[in-house]
């Protein structure tokens, strides 16, 4: 499967990465194996998690995700193989937040430890942190990737002035730069990453890799009545969704599946993955028959025709 260069960090990946957030939720620890197992046997090497995964279950503290990847990358001693990133800042609770120096030095001591490794392919900054200076967050940073605990760092949740701030500081501080960017951005929603943020990435070479590629599985086509939301722990947010325009982007879905004979989440994967800048969609699976789907993405080519029908429907 072809490899494609993240941003300027000298790494590179395939064209979809493994959401972990599903992993200690949705997905218990034997089947979080034996998706992991089917993802990288499909040519793929990135998955992505968070150290508050999964949180927000009844029970849990944070950290369960990464605990089950550094299970899976012990039991398979495929550590090299893996491209592995995960993220700091959101709120821990008693553990606390943000992006201090005193958390983050903390809270990457943990990551390692349910990891079960030295280093982290990618450590990201979950969302900004105004409270706390551009210049500390990336001179602590700095201090993890000179020890060698990080190899690249990227952001998450940034806008397009903050994210140009802190490529600013980091140039005239001499720190290391975000070289990453991980938006919420699909077919539905579009405006927040499109325009300048999407220009900026761009202009510098920083790699996107966009969560809820599939708008939580709304463009999955698996809801689409209210009775549906019973499907799924998500879909009692798919409401936001179901309207008119949403409605509208499933039929060209629809349309472009039935021409291309796939299925509309392939679809909407391959409509984002080949968007200016984007690197790889971060993408979720429950079940091994919906990897499926990641891998005739990546070979899926929609034409102008496609496209224009995509474009169309998705306008906002």
């Amino acid at each position: 499967m072809d490899r494609r260069a993240l941003g300027k960090t000298g790494i590179t990946i395939a064209p979809v990465m493994f959401g972990g957030n599903v992993f200690g939720w949705t997905v218990d620890r034997e089947r979080s194996f034996e998706l992991l197992d089917a993802f990288m046997e499909a040519g793929f090497n990135s998955i992505d998690t968070a150290n508050v995964y999964a949180r927000w279950v009844d029970g849990s503290e944070g950290g369960e995700s990464e605990s089950i990847i550094g299970a899976w990358m012990k039991a398979r001693g495929n550590r090299e193989d893996v491209i592995l990133a995960t993220k700091v800042g959101h709120d821990m609770g008693k553990r606390g937040r943000g992006l201090s120096k005193a958390h983050i030095i903390r809270e990457v001591e943990a990551s390692l430890k349910r990891l079960q490794t030295d280093y982290i392919d990618l450590y990201q900054a979950h969302r900004d942190d105004p409270n706390t200076p551009f210049e500390d967050v990336l001179e602590t940073f700095d201090q993890l990737i000179k020890a060698g605990k990080i190899r690249a760092i990227g952001a998450s949740n940034y806008d397009a002035p903050r994210l140009r701030q802190a490529l600013e500081v980091a140039q005239k501080r001499n720190f290391p730069r975000y070289m990453t960017l991980q938006p919420h951005y699909n077919l539905y929603d579009r405006s927040k990453f499109e325009g300048e943020l999407q220009s900026l990435c761009r202009d510098e070479n920083i790699g996107v890799i966009p969560y809820f590629p599939l708008a939580s599985g709304f463009l999955t086509g698996k809801y689409r009545s209210e009775s549906d939301f019973s499907k799924s722990l998500r879909g009692g947010g798919m409401g936001k969704y179901l309207n008119e325009r949403g409605l509208k982007i499933l039929h060209a879905l629809d349309t472009v599946a039935s021409a291309y004979g796939t299925t509309p989440a392939a679809v909407a994967l391959s409509w984002i993955m080949r968007q200016p800048s984007i690197v790889a969609p971060i993408a979720s699976a429950t079940e091994i028959s919906q990897l499926k789907d990641f891998s005739v993405a990546t070979r899926l080519d929609l034409g102008d025709y496609a496209s224009a029908i995509l474009e169309e429907a998705s306008k906002e």
